[in-house]
């Protein structure tokens, strides 16, 4: 790891301790000296962050600092490129355009030696097996941003078709297929809908009943339920 790269990931480990952390335990956790902890500190109050402590007692950064906007490791850099890669392959149109926009930004705000990680890496995403033609993403995610109902018609594996509305919670992106996680008010639970059979929905301008976020979290409640009343 290089210094402008260590320096940066003390920083941040410092800025998750809320108590005071010893020049020994950073050393473990960024696997250098406690010779090279104390060295970085004074660099880093050198260079005006807020760091309280001494050696011995431990270290802790004041509350307000912020690191400079986009100060990314390298390997941020890579998980960020290749996310943004296979969202281009796994999303919509609107998401990869989306995704490419972000890169750009990116690139031309950090300095011009991480610059090089995203026009050098060998970092891909390979395509998606998963079906895209006529699925209604945008629609969806719109849905789940705004937390409005959702009518759909819905068409199971044996080609049957029934109209459902459903409060969107989540959508998750497999290798092989899209899954709308949502309460359905026809089966009055929660239900999973493959993306690729929905063969027409209608966003209702109408929000459901309390959060998205609460109800996601009762519906992960639930799955974790019947997953372990399936392995019992």
């Amino acid at each position: 790891m290089q210094r402008a790269e260590r320096l940066i990931v003390l920083v941040d480990t410092l800025r998750r301790h809320r108590w005071p952390v010893t020049a020994s335990a950073l050393s473990e956790q960024l696997g250098v000296s406690t010779r090279t902890i104390y060295r970085d500190i004074q660099s880093l109050i050198g260079l005006g962050a807020p760091i309280d402590g001494e050696a011995g007692v431990g270290y802790l950064l004041r509350k307000g600092f912020f690191m400079p906007p986009l100060m990314f490791s390298p390997v941020e850099l890579e998980a960020l490129l290749l996310g943004a890669r296979w969202v281009g392959q796994q999303g919509d149109k609107e998401l990869a355009d989306a995704a490419n926009s972000a890169l750009d930004k990116i690139a031309t705000a950090v300095p011009p030696a991480l610059r090089e990680v995203l026009e050098d890496t060998g970092l891909w995403a390979g395509p998606s097996s998963a079906p895209r033609r006529g699925e209604p993403l945008f629609v969806l995610r719109r849905a789940l941003r705004e937390e409005l109902k959702l009518r759909i018609v819905y068409r199971d594996v044996e080609g049957r078709e029934t109209e459902r509305t459903v409060w969107p919670l989540t959508l998750a992106f497999f290798e092989g297929a899209r899954i709308l996680a949502a309460w359905c008010e026809l089966r009055e639970d929660f239900r999973h809908f493959r993306t690729d059979r929905i063969a027409d929905l209608q966003v209702m301008e109408e929000s459901y009943p309390g959060s998205r976020r609460l109800l996601a979290q009762r519906w992960l409640q639930t799955e974790r339920q019947r997953r372990s009343r399936k392995e019992s």
